[in-house]
């Protein structure tokens, strides 16, 4: 599954390597929209690596986290060999979290560090959830094949809500099809960018 959605031609695959943290947006561009920008700059701005799986409008395909697997992408096997910890970070949109940030993962050391920045910087409508039992099962990212938990020390799948990512004075998704940037979107990259630098790991 993974082979074929990386030879398609709306699909570009992403690896920088730098540090031995990384953040991953495999489910980036027009899927999970904003995403792979944040992690991508996020990942720039701390010295850490990054992975991504880019795919072009209208182009939309997704396939589950456990099928990220890193013996089908040797750009992801590269990835996960040189990193220890990672943040993933996904989209989601549900009507009953709409305001959610959902920090699941089985690093739970390094989601309780970055709720602790997120609960300091984001705007208060935003509820920033680290226990794994107010999560749905689907959004908690525990199962072993999931790309975030394959590094030595796991790590913590970051969960964003429309909200977050909307540029509302453009009614567009931010940095998405010419968009520019929503404060939202900026500050939560500050934020990330702060919350690895101080992570003692």
């Amino acid at each position: 599954m993974l082979r074929s959605l990386l030879a398609r031609p709306e699909v570009t695959e992403v690896c920088e390597l730098r540090g031995s943290f990384g953040l991953m947006a495999f489910h980036g561009g027009n899927l999970e929209r904003t995403t792979d920008v944040i992690a991508a700059e996020v990942a720039e701005r701390t010295g850490s690596s990054f992975y991504g799986v880019i795919q072009a409008a209208p182009f939309r395909q997704h396939i589950p986290s456990t099928r990220f697997d890193p013996t089908h992408s040797d750009a992801l096997a590269s990835f996960l060999d040189r990193v220890e910890t990672v943040i993933a970070v996904h989209g989601y949109g549900r009507d009953d979290r709409f305001f959610d940030v959902l920090l699941g993962g089985r690093n739970r050391e390094l989601a309780a560090h970055v709720g602790s920045h997120l609960r300091a910087d984001l705007d208060d409508r935003y509820g920033v959830i680290v226990d794994l039992e107010e999560m749905p099962d689907g959004l908690r990212g525990q199962h072993h094949r999931n790309p975030v938990n394959l590094p030595t020390n796991a790590g913590v799948q970051l969960e964003l809500p429309p909200p977050i990512r909307w540029n509302t004075e453009e009614h567009n998704w931010s940095d998405h099809e010419g968009t520019g940037r929503a404060p939202s979107v900026a500050l939560l990259i500050d934020t990330l960018v702060t919350a690895v630098d101080a992570w003692p790991g």
